[in-house]
């Protein structure tokens, strides 16, 4: 809303100053700022509110040490991370842009479907929560959502050759012909230069009918990342500060992926696909990492909150969504990796178990414990001490991320 406020201000009175609401550069670090206060005021709030109604963690005692004193913590802090991510957003993002509408729209959404999870668990004392089957349709109407909006939306386009392009021409995407501008479903590998990976080519058999099985495709890739992504989140979460901790620095790396597809300059050097208009993106990711940021002054250890299924589902989606809009997906097993060996140690851990048991008789385990983390905890490690480290693989992983682009 201040960015259409200004931009009137700027072109009527010239008011020096007004004009900076039109950068990104801008209105991305005071959206950082803004979000950080936001989720640090109102959380305390919220946390007087949750302990008020009881709204406490149920834990099992599982042998882990400090485990039992987090018992009673509220939990559903995620709407903290909510709020704290929509209202900067509203305040300083240019909300005609479709990129910027989806991701509000993925985050009320997951959010919503969080909420409801978290509801059942803690006010109808159900602690399996919300039905697999109901959490599935309702990540695969967001996948709908998200693949029909970017299949349907004349302003979701990408430039696949940006070379020989000017700023002009890209003001004008309208102008430029189909040689340059498509609906594109395509998206960037790893490490590859000059091949792309087009969900067209998979389903080639389809003939005449491939574009619209590539979409297809597209929408089922984006159920399984966004499902992928959000159980990866939620296994994270079982250490105070360290799915927050892990997911600021995942959206951190997302800015700058944004703002290099968004930016003719550096698209054009580092050879990826143009996304024009995906700059608000980095409006967005930086309420993100702000709310993220905020939350940690409450989350860190010891909490004094948790963010609940209500914030893990939601983060996941986010930065699933988030990276599919801006073709980015395959980056994810490495900019997520935290997220993916949280989820490969549960799958090898009961696979092993149950193959085990099946053959001797008796269950055996490759983990003292998963998901990771808490094998870590097993072996005697501090809690804070699990988290810093996980932290800085993150910030590894981030960083390695970006530079596959400089690879390629």
């Amino acid at each position: 809303m201040l960015y259409y406020l200004f931009r009137f201000i700027h072109e009527a009175f010239s008011l020096p100053g007004s004009g900076l609401y039109s950068y990104v550069s801008f209105r991305a670090p005071l959206t950082f700022v803004t979000a950080i206060f936001i989720s640090m005021i109102i959380g305390k709030h919220i946390i007087k509110y949750l302990q008020k109604k009881q709204i406490g963690e149920s834990i099992r005692d599982l042998g882990l040490e400090g485990q039992l004193s987090k018992k009673g913590t509220p939990t559903m802090g995620g709407v903290i991370i909510i709020i704290a991510i929509l209202i900067p957003c509203l305040l300083f993002g240019r909300l005609r842009n479709i990129y910027l509408l989806l991701m509000m729209l993925t985050t009320v959404w997951l959010g919503a479907l969080g909420f409801a999870d978290d509801y059942i668990k803690v006010f109808k004392k159900n602690k399996e929560g919300m039905p697999g089957k109901v959490k599935i349709a309702g990540q695969i109407g967001l996948g709908l959502i998200v693949g029909l909006t970017l299949f349907l939306s004349p302003e979701a386009v990408v430039i696949e050759n940006p070379k020989g392009l000017t700023k002009a021409d890209v003001e004008h995407v309208e102008r430029l012909g189909d040689d340059h501008v498509s609906k594109s479903t395509k998206t960037t590998i790893p490490f590859v230069k000059n091949n792309n990976l087009d969900y067209a080519d998979i389903v080639a058999f389809m003939g005449e009918h491939k574009q619209t099985a590539a979409w297809i495709l597209f929408v089922i890739v984006t159920i399984f990342v966004i499902t992928a992504t959000s159980n990866g989140a939620n296994l994270t979460d079982g250490l105070d500060g360290l799915a927050a901790g892990t997911s600021s620095i995942i959206g951190a790396a997302l800015a700058v992926l944004a703002y290099v597809s968004s930016n003719l300059v550096f698209a054009n050097y580092l050879n990826i696909m143009f996304v024009p208009g995906s700059d608000e993106l980095v409006v967005y990711a930086s309420a993100f990492m702000g709310a993220m940021v905020g939350f940690l002054w409450f989350n860190s250890f010891p909490a004094q909150v948790f963010m609940g299924d209500t914030g893990s589902l939601t983060i996941g989606g986010i930065i699933a969504v988030f990276s599919i809009i801006i073709h980015k997906e395959l980056l994810l097993p490495v900019l997520c990796g935290i997220f993916l060996v949280e989820d490969l140690s549960v799958m090898l851990q009961v696979s092993y178990f149950k193959y085990t048991k099946k053959k001797y008789g008796e269950g055996r385990r490759i983990l003292l414990m998963s998901p990771l983390h808490h094998h870590f905890q097993k072996k005697g490690i501090h809690e804070a001490k699990i988290v810093t480290r996980f932290w800085i693989v993150g910030i590894a992983l981030a960083v390695f991320t970006i530079l596959t682009l400089k690879i390629r």
